[in-house]
């Protein structure tokens, strides 16, 4: 079976990943303009997420490479950010920096839910995700957390205090959910 449309582009949005990266380290004041690229390439990217999950669902285009490709690009995607933005806040002199408890609190929430996913899927077998609406309130605030550092928002704080808590409790829910899926399974 060869690639869907959905597939090509979340390949395409896993490819601009190390571009995004490199464009991030290679940040200096005297190249300002580093900056507006990286946060091109980023929107960019979260756009062909949209644009393939649209693609996937309303052309059914949904496969199982896509299942799985989609929230890796996803957490890659992310994580890249959060990882170059908190490195580029420490070596530069930016207003509005990726605080470390912001960036720890994102990652350890999506390492905790892959792993969930993993013990899961050990010991039920296929774990088809489901995202929800708190996933999808946290995932607009991390893009907003995200784009605010880019844009130097000075209001940037409010923004991390409501992604926090809808990272809280989103990964509240899924963990939920997966303890609720083990426990079927036990019955």
């Amino acid at each position: 079976m060869s690639l869907t449309l959905a597939n090509k582009i979340t390949i395409g949005r896993i490819i601009l990943i190390p571009v995004f990266i490199a464009v991030m380290m290679y940040y200096t004041e005297a190249r300002e303009y580093l900056r507006w690229y990286a946060l091109g390439i980023y929107l960019f990217a979260e756009i062909t997420d949209v644009v393939d999950g649209y693609i996937a669902r309303h052309y059914r285009q949904k496969t199982k490479a896509g299942s799985i490709l989609d929230p890796l690009a996803d957490k890659l995607l992310f994580i890249s950010a959060l990882l170059c933005l908190y490195k580029v806040g420490l070596d530069h002199d930016w207003a509005v920096r990726m605080p470390l408890w912001l960036v720890v609190a994102f990652v350890s929430r999506d390492i905790i839910l892959i792993l969930g996913s993993f013990l899961v899927e050990l010991k039920v077998g296929i774990v088809e995700i489901r995202p929800n609406v708190w996933g999808k309130v946290t995932a607009f605030f991390q893009v907003v957390c995200i784009v605010a550092v880019f844009l130097q928002f000075h209001l940037a704080l409010f923004v991390w205090w409501v992604a926090l808590c809808s990272t809280v409790i989103s990964g509240i829910m899924y963990m939920k959910e997966g303890i609720k899926v083990l426990n079927d399974d036990v019955r």
